[in-house]
């Protein structure tokens, strides 16, 4: 079952009126990043690529074609009987980019991130603060064995996790 977005609202601090959909909850742009560096997932453990913030000129990003790490400017506290997907809203793949996102597991808090691909050979404009994807929210049959507890519980928020802030 998917919550309507009037409940999940409550789930996503920061979020503006405007963001309220019928379905889930729209998030927005904080941060864009280029990456500068390979990265590693091991059997054992990952070595996650470095990034470099990009600034926006006029509160505006100029992106070219490739990919880009974006960070929501909400805070997402998924309850322990939920999981959270992240779509991209339809304005975003009408002028050529995407957004890809793992699963919010259930218990997940911070401010996320996800990679957004910019497909448009043109390349496209975002504004600081515009809103790229919906946050769905759907309901567990039952509760989960375990609610989440890894490496990036709390990020951008505090927390006893690390700030994913910085180059992991």
């Amino acid at each position: 079952m998917v919550v309507p977005g009037y409940r999940a609202i409550e789930w996503v601090l920061g979020s503006v009126t405007e963001a309220l959909q019928p379905a889930g909850v729209d998030l927005t742009v904080a941060e864009v990043h280029r990456f500068t560096s390979s990265g590693s997932v091991l059997k054992c453990g990952k070595r996650l690529s470095s990034t470099e913030q990009i600034e926006p000129v006029n509160g505006l990003w100029h992106l070219e074609p490739g990919p880009y790490k974006v960070v929501y400017s909400e805070i997402v506290k998924v309850p322990d009987d939920c999981i959270g997907i992240l779509l991209p809203r339809s304005t975003l793949l009408r002028i050529g980019a995407t957004i890809f996102t793992a699963v919010w597991d259930p218990g997940y808090v911070g401010r996320g991130e996800g990679l957004l691909l910019v497909l448009n050979p043109h390349g496209i404009d975002l504004e600081v603060g515009c809103r790229v994807g919906q946050l769905v929210f759907i309901k567990l049959t039952s509760k989960p064995h375990a609610t989440y507890s890894g490496a990036y519980q709390f990020e951008r928020v505090g927390g006893r996790a690390h700030d994913a802030s910085t180059n992991r």
